[in-house]
């Protein structure tokens, strides 16, 4: 009889660490933990039914990434937004974010542009339903996070993509979209799709003009309500 193939302990670990990162991370986008909220490591372990060692690995992993700080003595918490964070990732997000579109628009192939044509579709149906139930808020924010992320990675510039991540991951924080009305919901709902019809009609400035447009729409709403989340 062939032995069995055990897995290492070092596997087992950052499967545990991935699962205890990706909980954590969610919930921030979900607003569960609030900014200056503490992560336990016990509790978490104990809900999650790991060892603390691979929770103690996540927290370190989201620490380097923003979207923890760790304060010596009390453990990690949930990094706040502050205003000049805001200023900062928009100011970075209006150069970076259009020639992503841009490069996106002379690449992107066939499958890529039907996925994002769903999420789109999805967003606009979602919109309609939040004056009846505004939880799904959240789905809407998950999926506007999903379709900036996949439209950024189909420009093909890894480079620009990362540098991205960078600055737009700590600003997803209270990604509820509560200070959007049903108006300014649909008007950014309607920018998704309009970037994707410049995309099919191959107009690579099209695009690139909807997303500057996009993102300042979002930039003057954030500043009117400082938690509005970034389009």
């Amino acid at each position: 009889m062939a032995d069995e193939v055990s897995t290492p302990p070092s596997q087992v670990v950052q499967t545990a660490t991935t699962k205890v990162h990706d909980v954590i991370k969610q919930r921030i986008l979900d607003g569960h933990y609030q900014p200056h909220e503490y992560i336990r490591e016990a509790n978490l372990a104990r809900e999650l039914e790991v060892s603390r060692t691979p929770v103690r690995e996540a927290l370190r992993e989201l620490v380097s990434e923003g979207w923890l700080e760790a304060i010596p003595h009390h453990g990690s918490r949930v990094v706040a937004w502050t205003e000049k964070d805001a200023r900062e990732v928009f100011e970075l997000r209006l150069v970076l974010e259009p020639m992503a579109v841009r490069l996106a628009s002379e690449r992107m192939n066939e499958e890529c542009l039907a996925h994002l044509g769903a999420m789109a579709t999805r967003m606009e149906q979602l919109t309609e339903r939040v004056e009846a139930d505004p939880s799904v808020r959240n789905e809407i924010a998950s999926l506007n996070h999903e379709f900036h992320r996949e439209l950024i990675l189909a420009s093909g510039n890894q480079r620009l993509a990362t540098m991205l991540e960078s600055v737009v991951r700590t600003s997803v924080i209270r990604r509820n979209f509560g200070n959007y009305d049903l108006t300014n919901l649909r008007r950014s709902m309607r920018h998704h799709q309009e970037i994707l019809e410049a995309i099919r009609a191959g107009s690579p400035a099209w695009a690139e003009h909807i997303m500057r447009a996009h993102l300042l729409a979002a930039q003057a709403l954030h500043f009117r309500f400082p938690v509005a989340p970034d389009g």
